[in-house]
């Protein structure tokens, strides 16, 4: 600083800033938090730039498929045509704006989720049998379904009628042979045989024989009446018969060997039959949460795969200097898909199998291939080549089942991904396995637990129990001695492994009804509508989608939807059509008031409602009919011989009668021959306000080609 005295400059030093007059630094600049859409938004674009819409291509493809079973006529080719080539051609428009082409593709899915089962019900359906035929028929085996004491079940086709028989329309048909001589794919049959219509649903949105039957071509059920003659044999060298041969083979060593029950869970384990496995075993193992080690899935292939794959990386590495010519890893990876093709092709090939057998093909090639193995993406096209070559699976238990499941175990480990190149003492393998299973199961559990409970009122409340008492006896003792077994056989070598197969079959018994013990009382489920699946789906395809944690929120928010809208309520009268069976409310539970308590259609209403459904005193019989009243309040009238009308019909709020009615019959609901004919088993709950009731028939009121009623 100067001062000017005069003329004189004289430098004076700066006053010294004082500690408040220092610059302050700035704060901190505090952005503000996004909003929870933001965010939300932030992982949808996650999720578009790494491609993850084409995950939602299986879930698109599925919706279709609901939309179009639920449509009440087949729907007209040329609109299906048309609607998929302008698909097409806004595809091809729209090819350069990302957000139209993102829609279009889902829509593109969704439409052909619309349109197969069109196709494949022209490519591969068959006319379905509506009234029972009788006669002499020659037949081509085309399949043995099952060998049991009480009979074969075969699949055959080509039938043509001899003599005076009368033709029948259907392409294929099931039939049992109680006697006759050992058949096998190819041979060429002829017997008497009633056939008679595949049956419908016994109870509303229940497992439909009609719909699966039709689709694998099958167009009727049938018995052999009297004896059958072999008039002529198939081609041994035929692959059907080979195969065959080869499931027949072992499931006689497997019998010689071992008793039941354990021999029936070691041909399901290898063979993929579960025909002989015993009812208390089938109880035993679905109340300790291990239903899924009977059927051939994931589980299984995987392990014989992965003892493939190490069996043979380890050889390999013995040899010296074969790594300068080939890779270990890519041949072991090679021989791993070979094995898993070969025991899918001996396990009978179910569609969990299948589905497996095809994510393990595309996660074994990803190896030889040396690209990333473990992805949602592999899943997406194995649910994609299932869906497109066997869409009616998708309705099935087993396919909603092993897709959830596997969707969950995949996400979640996009989720908790172990870091890469991290060692473990062998202290810490063993109990990272054991954690495996404990979250395994759980995550399985609670992804599967929405289907579960819909289709079987199962809940196995104590699986991860189950499941970690005995999965390790199934890795590493029960499937590893299957498969040397099974290599053993052609030299006559394999009863010291099947013995320890069956130990280990023995063992996870009686573990299994242990856990079963203790969860006597636990496994109560609600009963699901069907929209509960609908909400299922939705959940796995937004879980599906994201990468970050904001894929958990659909998961979590599942449960609060389907208590609020997915509920159902029992009913109050069940109606068979095809038997006389009869279930009315009583004070409580259902009881049987007509009809016999051994019928089909009664074990499944058991088992589907949880009610015993003994055999009741609500209803006064005569020779005339029986009436009475409900625990509900409702009157009820059976009518047996007409005279019955003229009394009943004024009084009962409910007429059931296996004949026709009289037009001017005054009572309230009417529940006759022609009801029962077109909508099978009737469903009736008693609504108090109303004052009559809700009704639903197992078999919606729609023209598609698998309905074999008549209309």
């Amino acid at each position: 600083m100067s001062v000017t005295i005069g003329k004189a400059v004289v430098e004076q030093p700066a006053p010294a800033r004082t500690e408040a007059a220092q610059p302050r630094p700035l704060p901190p600049v505090q952005r503000p938090r996004p909003a929870p859409w933001q965010r939300l938004r932030s992982s949808v674009g996650e999720a578009l730039d790494h491609r993850r819409l084409f995950l939602l291509w299986p879930y698109a493809v599925i919706a279709g498929l609901a939309i179009s079973l639920a449509t009440p006529e087949e729907p007209q080719p040329w609109v299906l045509a048309a609607v998929g080539a302008l698909i097409a051609i806004c595809l091809i428009l729209a090819r350069r704006r990302a957000a139209v082409l993102h829609g279009l593709t889902l829509a593109g899915a969704f439409w052909a989720g619309v349109s197969l089962l069109s196709i494949h019900a022209a490519l591969f359906g068959t006319a379905m049998l509506v009234r029972p035929a009788y006669g002499t028929y020659e037949m081509r085996v085309d399949e043995i379904v099952s060998e049991l004491e009480t009979g074969t079940r075969a699949i055959v086709s080509s039938i043509t009628p001899t003599g005076t028989s009368r033709a029948v329309p259907m392409r294929r048909a099931r039939i049992v042979i109680a006697e006759g001589p050992a058949l096998a794919p190819g041979d060429i049959i002829r017997a008497p045989v009633r056939f008679y219509a595949v049956p419908g649903p016994v109870i509303p949105n229940g497992f439909d024989s009609q719909f699966h039957a039709f689709f694998d071509g099958v167009g009727a059920y049938g018995n052999a009446t009297g004896a059958v003659e072999r008039v002529a044999s198939g081609s041994d060298s035929a692959p059907e018969r080979v195969i065959d041969g080869i499931r027949r083979g072992i499931a006689a060593r497997i019998d010689a060997d071992l008793k039941q029950p354990t021999a029936g869970i070691a041909r399901a384990l290898i063979t993929g039959d579960q025909s002989a496995v015993s009812e208390e075993a089938r109880e035993t193992m679905a109340a300790a949460g291990l239903a899924h080690v009977l059927s051939v899935s994931g589980l299984h292939l995987t392990i014989v795969a992965g003892l493939v794959l190490v069996t043979l990386r380890g050889g390999l590495a013995l040899v010296g200097g074969i790594h300068r010519f080939v890779s270990v890893k890519r041949v072991a990876a090679a021989g791993a898909v070979v094995a898993a093709l070969g025991y899918f092709a001996i396990s009978g090939g179910n569609v969990a199998a299948l589905r497996s057998t095809i994510m393990l093909v595309l996660v074994l090639g990803a190896i030889v291939f040396g690209r990333r193995a473990l992805t949602m993406r592999n899943v997406a096209i194995a649910a994609l080549i299932v869906i497109a070559t066997d869409p009616a699976s998708v309705f099935r238990p087993s396919f909603q089942l092993s897709f959830a499941a596997v969707v969950a175990l995949i996400g979640a480990w996009e989720l908790m991904r172990p870091p890469e190149g991290r060692n473990q003492s062998l202290l810490g393998r063993t109990g990272g396995y054991l954690w495996g299973i404990v979250l395994t199961s759980l995550i399985a559990g609670a992804a599967t637990l929405l289907f579960s409970v819909y289709h079987f009122q199962q809940t196995s409340p104590l699986g991860v129990l189950g499941n970690l008492f005995t999965l390790p006896l199934v890795g590493f003792v029960m499937m590893p001695f299957a498969v040397l077994a099974t290599l053993a056989m052609p030299f006559g070598w394999e009863a010291p492994f099947l013995a320890v197969m069956g130990w280990s079959i023995d063992r996870m018994l009686e573990l299994g009804g242990l856990v079963a013990g203790w969860s006597t009382g636990l496994d109560a489920s609600p009963l699901l509508a069907p929209i509960a699946l609908l909400l299922g789906l939705a959940a796995l395809a937004w879980f599906t989608f994201f990468l970050s944690w904001h894929r958990l929120l659909a998961p979590v928010l599942l449960l609060p939807a389907v208590l609020l809208f997915a509920l159902d309520r029992p009913p109050d009268v069940l109606i068979a059509d095809t038997t006389q069976a009869v279930a009315l409310r009583g004070d409580a539970d259902l009881e049987l008031v007509a009809g016999k308590g051994a019928s089909f259609a009664v074990n499944v209403w058991r088992e589907t409602y949880g009610e015993a459904i003994e055999p009741g005193a609500l209803l006064r019989c005569d020779s005339v009919g029986c009436f009475g009243t409900s625990g509900r309040g409702f009157s009820v009238a059976i009518v047996r011989d007409p005279a019955g009308f003229y009394e009943d019909c004024g009084l009962a709020d409910l007429l059931i009668a296996r004949r026709t009615v009289p037009a001017n019959c005054a009572a309230g609901t009417v529940i006759d021959a022609k009801t029962l004919a077109r909508g099978g088993v009737q469903w009736l709950r008693w609504d108090e306000t109303q004052g009559g009731f809700e009704i639903r028939p197992a078999i919606p009121q729609i023209t598609r080609p698998w309905r074999a009623t008549l209309q």
